[in-house]
């Protein structure tokens, strides 16, 4: 009596995955995404910052300390400032941390470039939060010309 031996089934090339499942996560492709929505984005930011700093008004002799106190004396440009800050530096440090992984070929050299990255994203970030939220419009001992109509005589 011969035994026959039977293959193992093999599943259909574009069947379901099945038996174990897989704890990857896409951050590439968020990233990606990230990348295309965040550029979209900006280019809405930056362009009506530009239109409403350089056209709609009297263009590049206008921006003074009091053109820049006017406009955050504002929330809403506050906060357009803001998003537009978070956002291309989020946006430039992703393009960047993708060049060093393409290009720095050595694990230390990725490390340390990655590192200074880090570091200067979080200085640029966090100083410039700052300097949005604690902006005095109206400051002490400033020349009166230079300050905003809405700051009081001193």
């Amino acid at each position: 009596m011969t035994q026959t031996a039977i293959a193992p089934a093999i599943p259909a090339p574009r069947s379901p995955r099945s038996g174990r499942g897989t704890t990857r996560t896409n951050v590439e492709m968020y990233s990606w995404i990230f990348m295309r929505a965040s550029g979209a984005i900006l280019l809405v930011l930056i362009f009506t910052h530009l239109f409403v700093n350089l056209v709609a008004g009297d263009g590049i002799s206008a921006i003074d300390f009091g053109f820049v106190a006017g406009k955050w004396a504002s929330p809403l440009w506050q906060f357009w400032d803001l998003v537009m800050l978070w956002l291309a530096m989020i946006h430039g440090t992703n393009g960047m941390k993708t060049i060093i992984n393409d290009y720095a070929e050595k694990v230390g050299t990725r490390l340390v470039l990655k590192a200074a990255l880090y570091l200067a994203f979080t200085v640029v970030v966090v100083l410039g939060t700052l300097v949005i939220f604690t902006f005095d419009p109206c400051p002490v001992g400033a020349a009166a010309d230079l300050l905003p109509s809405f700051c009081p005589a001193p």
